[in-house]
């Protein structure tokens, strides 16, 4: 490494231009495309949850926990990364860091490898024949059947796959850990003082659209039939308006992969000391000096680091403003956390909508409408040169809206659909039935003629199908249908898809409103504390919100979506995922949360209005606390002082 950094000094400055991973510009190429990467894995793993929870039986606790596991291992390592910053070749480290991702997102597709075809009703009870979901006095194709199947479930192929899907988020969030900062420290290192905030505002715009291609990613591949590797295309019988529909969720964790490994290559061949960027600059000409300079043995040791880091993290929390800030954007990031996972989930229930609809709904709407609203935000920032008070009443104005435009929500949505025996619940309904021996783990929905839904044709006591011309089924001599007596396959939906538009326009306008206190909130916190302690205040933040939000945020939504589940689904005697929820408990519960987290946040910001006002009511002889810096600044001289002080602080740092 040494020798590579003479070899470097030796050669002609005009060598070292010529070759592009000498130059700032296409590292910026690079890691754009790599955070581009990165975040699409993460935002393709939450519009799949559903459907990896439907394909292996998975409670929403358990999905939502699954979601959250890949924060483990970031939060455990981000406090090393604050550590090294530039002791290390960082663009390695970034590439190393992309590879272990890369090998993750390969990690989470093969549990489709390891398990067998997916087996829903029809195929467990007969895949050749399909009078067997119909009403019959025997059932022994059934049980023989069933028990092949059940003998499937239990290899140690099947009990594999949980955990190595927890697994691969682990290691999906390790690698994570160091693409962010090192890429930021090294484009700010290398950077011309005047590109600096365009290099990173470009990461910034690439870090918002990763999620929502993601999204959009998913939306396409949960299109195909997961299985479609294993059957030919008439083998496959069911259609994606199907409650059993299970997409190809694996797909676009080999496509991810594919292009992490390309995008990691490059940072193998980019140096850890790169020639500074010509920008009329007059600091740092020669960031070899630099580095030397910070690879003295003046730096503190990694266990004085680990010391030193609760009496620092305690002295940046004891900074009112810092903390009620901190703990504003953790209720935002809790309630960010659960509707990126499980709000596809509501729409596709709520309102009867595919999967990949409902998957492109957040993607196509919400995302995008939140990345507007930052950027606006930030746009305010500057073009008002708003100070920390005016930053702290625009947060408190904005969440406010945000809380008037989301409480509608909890209001417009769909009643549970009627279904025999489950919803209303009645112990008479099944009645009709009972000569069927319908096997308990039957799940094919079909709709009755009077608008009632049945589990299966067999619950519905149906003896005949019909199939036309168009390969199109309906079910005949249905004795426990009223009126004409006879069911066509699928859900009779809740019936107001109507409904959809209204709630996707409050939805993205709460979206957008919210994310206008993004930027405002982090100008708080960086003119807040003292310029010793700002970069380390932004790594107690993200910590912070991995342990408190986005952790605990999946696993809390998902839990709360499981007290409202009706109906549980069976196989070979173990409950596997939610089959019908009370939709109005679903809705109220679910959304009720994110009013809650919209109130927390609100309340927060309040809070620093009156702990503001209080400072600026302090007469001037009397001391500011650190958490104060730079207010006394703000209240002699206006915002001009206080920016130029920024400034200044900025070369330092």
């Amino acid at each position: 490494m040494g020798a590579n950094d003479l070899n470097m000094k030796s050669e002609p400055a005009g060598s070292l231009r010529r070759s592009p991973f000498n130059n700032i510009k296409f590292f910026v190429f690079c890691h754009s495309l790599l955070q581009l990467a990165q975040l699409l894995v993460s935002g393709y793993m939450k519009s799949s949850i559903s459907t990896i929870e439907r394909r292996y039986g998975l409670s929403s606790q358990k999905s939502g926990l699954l979601a959250a596991f890949n924060e483990v291992g970031n939060t455990i390592l981000i406090v090393f990364v604050s550590f090294l910053g530039s002791r290390v070749h960082r663009p390695r480290f970034i590439g190393g860091g992309a590879l272990l991702a890369c090998l993750a997102s390969l990690l989470m597709a093969m549990p489709h490898f390891l398990s067998g075809l997916y087996d829903y009703t029809d195929r467990i009870i007969s895949p050749s024949d399909n009078s067997s979901s119909l009403c019959q006095s025997e059932s022994s194709v059934t049980s023989l059947s069933s028990n092949e199947s059940c003998s499937q479930q239990e290899s140690p192929n099947q009990r594999v796959v949980y955990p190595l899907l927890l697994l691969g988020q682990l290691l999906l969030g390790i690698g994570a850990v160091p693409i962010q900062p090192f890429g930021i420290s090294y484009i700010d290192d290398y950077a011309s003082r005047k590109n600096s905030p365009l290099y990173l505002g470009i990461l910034l715009a690439v870090t918002s659209i990763g999620p929502a291609l993601g999204f959009i990613t998913g939306s396409l591949m949960l299109r195909f039939y997961v299985d479609f590797d294993k059957l030919s295309r008439d083998q496959i019988e069911l259609n994606h308006k199907d409650l059993r529909w299970v997409g190809a969720w694996w797909l676009g964790f080999l496509v991810a992969a594919c292009l992490l490994f390309l995008t990691a290559l490059p940072y193998l061949f980019f140096p850890r000391v790169m020639p500074k960027e010509d920008g009329g600059d007059d600091v740092e000409t020669r960031p070899d000096s630099k580095q030397q300079q910070t690879d003295t043995p003046q730096d503190p040791s990694l266990l004085h680091f680990l010391k030193s880091f609760p009496r620092i993290a305690l002295r940046t929390l004891r900074s009112p403003i810092y903390l009620l800030v901190v703990l504003a954007q953790v209720n935002l990031a809790a309630l960010l956390a659960g509707l990126a996972t499980f709000m596809a989930k509501l729409i596709e229930r709520q309102f009867s909508q595919t999967v990949s609809f409902s998957t492109m709904m957040i993607g196509g709407v919400c995302i995008p409408l939140a990345v507007l609203g930052t950027v606006l935000g930030g746009a305010l920032m500057r073009r008002f040169n708003i100070s920390v008070s005016g930053a702290s009443k625009l947060c408190t104005a904005v969440i406010l809206l945000g809380l008037f435009s989301s409480t509608p929500l909890l209001l417009i949505g769909c009643p549970t659909q009627r279904v025999a025996g489950v919803f209303p619940p009645s112990t008479d309904a099944s009645s009709c039935s009972a000569g069927c021996q319908c096997p308990q783990e039957a799940f094919n929905p079909v709709c009755g003629s009077d608008g009632v839904e049945f589990r299966s044709p067999c619950h519905a006591g149906c003896i005949n199908i019909e199939v036309d011309a168009n390969h199109n089924r309906n079910y005949t001599g249905c004795r426990c249908v009223g009126g004409q007596g006879f069911a066509s396959p699928g859900t009779c939906g809740s019936g107001c898809s109507h409904l959809l538009l209204p709630f996707m326009a409050l939805l993205g306008l709460t979206s957008f409103i919210a994310s206008f206190s993004q930027t405002p909130s982090y100008i708080m916190i960086l003119r807040t504390v003292p310029p010793e302690d700002k970069s380390f205040a932004v790594g107690v933040q993200y910590m912070l919100f991995r342990v408190l939000a986005f952790m605990p945020g999946p696993v809390l939504y998902g839990s709360v979506i499981d007290t409202t589940c009706i109906l549980w689904g069976r196989k070979c005697g173990k409950q596997t995922s939610c089959l019908y929820y009370n939709l109005d408990s679903f809705r109220q519960r679910f959304l009720g949360l994110l009013v809650v987290f919209v109130g927390g946040g609100l309340l927060c910001f309040l809070l620093t209005v009156v702990v503001l006002r209080s400072r600026a009511g302090r007469p001037e002889s009397q001391p500011v606390s650190r958490g104060g810096y730079e207010l006394v600044n703000e209240q002699k001289t206006g915002e001009k002082a206080s920016s130029k002080d920024q400034e200044g602080k900025g070369i330092k740092t």
